[in-house]
C-alpha cells in the first residue's frame, strides 16, 4: 500500500537531483563565458606577444631617437643648486613643472641621481627609453627619448616591464580571471565527458605534449 508513496518520493528525489545538476551545469556555462568575455582581449594580446617574444631576434626594428634641450632660467638654477651634490632625490615641484612646460617631460615622482656635475633622471617606459640630464654649471637640460616601436611596446606589456603599478595590478587580476576561466572550462569538460569519450584523452594529451618536449628536447 506504500508503494505509490515510495515511488513518488523517488521521483521527487530524482527530480531534485536533476534540477540541482542542471543548476550547476548552467552556472558552469555562465561563469565560463563571463570569464571568457572578460579575458578574451587579454588572452589574444598575450598569445600574440608570446609569438613575438619567441621570435624577438627575427623581428628587426629601427629605434627612433629624438632629442631636445633647453637652458634653465635663473629661478630654476636656484632649485638646481639647492639639490644635494650626491645621492638620490626626487626633483622639486617647481623644477618638475618647468620641465613639463618646456620639454613636455613628466619627472614627477622619479628618482634623480645627483652628482656635483649634473642631475640625471632615467625615464624608462614600455616600448622605449628616455633620460634627462641637467648640467649644474650651465643649467643646460638635455633630453633624449627612444622608441622601439609597437611590437616592443606590446612585448613589454606582456612582461610587465616599465609599465607601472596599475598595469602590474591589472596583470594580477587578469591572471586570476584566466585561472577561473580555465577551471570553469575543466568543470565543463567533466560535465560533458560522459557523452564525449575523447574529452580526457585530449586533455591528457594537452598536458603530455609540453611535458615530453621539455623532458626530451628543451636542453639547457
Amino acid at each position: 500500500m506504500n508503494v505509490p508513496i515510495l515511488t513518488q518520493d523517488l521521483k521527487a528525489k530524482k527530480s531534485a537531483r536533476k534540477k540541482a545538476s542542471n543548476f550547476w551545469k548552467k552556472q558552469a556555462r555562465i561563469w565560463h563565458w563571463i570569464s571568457g568575455a572578460i579575458c578574451l582581449i587579454g588572452m589574444l594580446l598575450f598569445a600574440v606577444t608570446g609569438i613575438t617574444l619567441n621570435h624577438a631576434a627575427d623581428i628587426k626594428t629601427t629605434p627612433k631617437i629624438s632629442n631636445a634641450a633647453v637652458t634653465s632660467d635663473e629661478a630654476m638654477m636656484g632649485s638646481v643648486r639647492a639639490l644635494p651634490l650626491e645621492g638620490e632625490s626626487v626633483l622639486p615641484k617647481d623644477l618638475v613643472r618647468y620641465l613639463r612646460r618646456e620639454l613636455n617631460v613628466n619627472t614627477a615622482g622619479r628618482s634623480a641621481e645627483l652628482t656635483d656635475i649634473d642631475i640625471y633622471v632615467g625615464l624608462p617606459r614600455a616600448g622605449g627609453d628616455a633620460w634627462l640630464a641637467i648640467d649644474r654649471e650651465t643649467g643646460l637640460v638635455e633630453y633624449e627619448s627612444t622608441s622601439r616601436g609597437a611590437i616592443s611596446y606590446l612585448n613589454d606589456l606582456h612582461k610587465g616591464r616599465n609599465t607601472g603599478t596599475v598595469w602590474a595590478v591589472f596583470l594580477d587580476v587578469f591572471s586570476i580571471a584566466t585561472i577561473f576561466f580555465c577551471l570553469t572550462g575543466l568543470w565543463l569538460l567533466q560535465i560533458h565527458s560522459k557523452k564525449r569519450a575523447i574529452t580526457w584523452p585530449l586533455t591528457i594529451g594537452g598536458l603530455a605534449v609540453p611535458v615530453v618536449i621539455l623532458f626530451f628536447f628543451a636542453h639547457g
